[in-house]
């Protein structure tokens, strides 16, 4: 306490720098991914009570993020965003265009990361997510390709969804000069801690090798888990992959009976006149445990094994994201979406008390960008007065622990997969981020907080 007491003190008179007083200095970022107001909103109502209060609400900063995004070009500006250019903002701390990784608009150049750049300082890295680990958000810390959706070898030059072409990145294979797929870099990589799913991606063959990605991974001195009961045992000496489902990792909660958001059912009448007839609600649901998330490692076992891993006297970049408050929403799931949120907040509360015991640890929750979840009236206000009135969208009704019905709404499209929206997402930060994040600021921000706070 002495010492550091002193050093703050030289500090402040000019008589040493501020990287000899850095005895240890780790960021932990958390991502929210589609964490908008509504998500926290509904949450907590389902969580806490309308009257209660969610561990983000006691942070000691809360501002507002513009989320940035661009055209092809790199200039011409894109309003909504997708996770592959947010996370790319906020890992390089540069605005790029939909569905790049790490890449500038061109989808050819390349953007060093933090996590890169942490690496060369001598700290340590690590990244875990709930979704693949070679999905957008982690993949954009670490990786750098044109598309999202090139993650494995076997689908690198030809991407096709049903059928349906999606893109290809060819000029990132190794046959072209480029570091081949995301799951390639990944194995390849230097960053000491890849927690999530994913495990499908591991297991094409890579390319120009008789080896899968995941023998290219252990190779690379990767000590593979697939189980939450070996999260324990890792060797120190060893880099640690942790891949515990084939992709997304299911969620800890879901809808009653697995039921999802759905539209309302006006009558016949109603199609004559907007004021004639009735309308049917879906009927209110419950939030139930989710029987496919029974053996999963939690966000915050995983969490708590990367912060044991990565500890250590020059510090760590840790980002962990929550992934399926975006992936439930795009499927109108909310209890899905509230049960992630849920896990966000453990993972929060760890790295609250990790920073307890480690003063120079700067904590940031923010989100990539907003998603189609709406909280509305669980029926109309007008339904006061003999008019049929009903969401376009798909509804669900959620009954709360507290007694009432959450009203929470969909209404992007008509397509079966919700899209995100262009709102501002906030930021959070324990006290380390006073008068380091803004009221207002961009997404490439964070990056440019992140680097600072570690003196990169």
């Amino acid at each position: 306490m002495f010492r550091s007491t002193l050093f703050a003190t030289l500090t402040l008179l000019g008589l040493v720098s501020q990287s000899l007083t850095a005895e240890e200095r780790n960021v932990i970022l958390i991502v929210g991914d589609g964490m908008d107001d509504h998500q926290i909103t509904i949450a907590r109502n389902y969580l806490k009570g309308a009257r209660g209060r969610l561990l983000l609400d006691d942070m000691p900063v809360r501002g507002a993020v513009q989320v940035l995004t661009v055209a092809e070009d790199g200039k011409t500006p894109v309003y909504v965003a997708d996770s592959a250019n947010s996370a790319t903002a906020m890992a390089t701390g540069e605005a790029t265009s939909r569905a790049r990784i790490g890449v500038f608009a061109d989808g050819i150049t390349h953007i060093p990361t933090i996590v890169e750049m942490a690496h060369r300082e001598g700290y340590k890295t690590g990244l875990v997510a709930t979704s693949s680990i070679t999905d957008a958000t982690p993949a954009a810390f670490a990786a750098h390709i044109n598309l999202r959706y090139c993650t494995n070898p076997a689908i690198i030059n030809n991407v096709e969804v049903s059928g349906i072409f999606l893109g290809e990145c060819s000029a990132h294979t190794k046959a072209n000069g480029g570091l081949g797929s995301i799951s390639e870099q990944l194995a390849e990589s230097d960053v000491d801690v890849l927690l999530g799913g994913g495990m499908a991606d591991f297991e094409s063959i890579a390319e120009n090798s008789d080896q899968t990605v995941l023998e290219l991974a252990m190779a690379n001195n990767y000590h593979v888990i697939t189980d939450a009961t070996e999260l324990a045992g890792v060797p120190s000496d060893k880099k640690l992959l942790g891949l515990f489902s084939p992709s997304t990792m299911p969620v800890m909660l879901r809808g009653q009976g697995g039921r999802k958001a759905e539209p309302p059912k006006p009558s016949w009448a109603n199609h004559i006149s907007s004021y004639l007839g009735s309308v049917e609600f879906p009927e209110p649901m419950i939030c139930e445990p989710n029987p496919d998330f029974a053996g999963m490692p939690s966000m915050k076992l995983m969490t708590e094994a990367a912060l044991r891993h990565l500890s250590n006297d020059k510090g760590f970049f840790l980002m962990v994201e929550s992934a399926s408050i975006d992936k439930q929403s795009h499927e109108r799931m909310p209890c899905g979406s509230i049960g992630e949120l849920k896990q966000l907040l453990e993972v929060l509360e760890t790295a609250l008390a990790f920073a307890e015991d480690h003063p120079n640890t700067l904590i940031l929750v923010t989100a990539d960008h907003g998603q189609a979840a709406q909280m509305i009236p669980e029926k109309s206000m007008f339904s006061a007065f003999p008019i049929p009135v009903y969401t376009p969208g798909s509804v669900a009704r959620i009954r709360t622990p507290e007694g009432s019905i959450m009203g929470v709404n969909y209404a992007t499209n008509e397509f079966s997969y919700e899209e995100h929206t262009g709102t501002n997402v906030p930021v959070f930060a324990n006290k380390e981020g006073i008068g380091r994040v803004g009221t207002f600021i961009t997404q490439t921000d964070i990056f440019r907080i992140a680097k600072e706070y570690l003196g990169l």
